[in-house]
């Protein structure tokens, strides 16, 4: 079967391999559905989500403005277009509306958990924690978008690891989202892999000529991430400034011969 440059298996040809015991998931920060033409285009945004094939969808930059000529808001007009249910994680809450993340999702949702990631007077941020049912298997998706600064992301990282820590070793868990970290060797992104094992990074920020992986997706156990990619079609270059990505996990998959790997301390 032909691999990616990731040493992963090419999304397509494993796509039409694979049943529906497989989790099809992606992160998408859509930016208020304001793409690199300025023009918010909610249908837009919803035509890409449905370019996906995805059935697990977390999003990041939703707004509550009313779409144009609807009388919706963004998130329920994309379920509606989707046909997937939705889980809001506002992050900012105002009288004219509300702004954070997102899940999108076909999937039986058995528990809901929202975690506030926010640091000192930064822009709020938090993180949606969901329990899907995926083929009979419990699976964890966590979705959020970290903060611009780098003491702001590693605080949010630390908060995350610690929710992560009270996860059992062998309960499958798919974290994903924004990251906002351009160093690849960054410490939130080094903190992350010790303990989920490394992400696959494809470049998807900004969408128009993609240079950075901002968008990561970890899985654990690592060898059930099958797939991974950034989604680049016509639509997905204009509909956001960032580019979705993409990946096919198989919770089912035979316990692979590793341990669990370690935790390095904070620094």
């Amino acid at each position: 079967m032909p691999v990616t440059t990731s040493g992963l298996a090419n999304w397509r040809n494993l796509d039409h391999a694979l049943g529906g015991d497989c989790l099809r998931i992606s992160s998408y920060n859509i930016h208020r559905c304001v793409g690199r033409d300025r023009s918010l285009d909610v249908e837009r945004v919803a035509h890409v989500i449905r370019e996906l094939g995805c059935d697990t969808v977390g999003l990041q930059e939703v707004a509550s403005v009313d779409v144009p000529g609807e009388m919706s808001k963004q998130l329920d007009f994309l379920a509606a277009e989707t046909g997937m249910t939705a889980i809001a994680g506002d992050t900012i809450v105002r009288d004219g509306g509300s702004f954070g993340n997102a899940l999108l999702t076909r999937r039986p949702v058995l528990a809901v958990r929202r975690h506030d990631l926010s640091y000192l007077k930064r822009e709020p941020r938090g993180a949606i924690d969901v329990d899907l049912d995926i083929a009979g298997k419990v699976v964890r998706v966590i979705v959020t978008h970290l903060g611009l600064k780098p003491a702001e992301r590693r605080f949010q990282v630390r908060q995350m690891l610690k929710v992560l820590h009270d996860i059992p070793p062998e309960q499958a868990v798919v974290v994903l989202g924004d990251i906002n970290e351009w160093l690849p060797l960054g410490r939130p992104l080094r903190w992350m892999h010790g303990l989920l094992g490394h992400a696959p990074a494809e470049r998807s920020f900004p969408s128009g000529l993609p240079l950075f992986a901002l968008d990561r997706v970890w899985v654990r156990p690592r060898h059930t991430l099958l797939a991974f990619e950034s989604h680049r079609s016509p639509a997905s270059r204009v509909a956001s400034d960032h580019l979705p990505v993409r990946a096919i996990v198989a919770p089912a998959a035979p316990e692979a011969r590793s341990h669990v790997p370690h935790v390095p301390r904070w620094r």
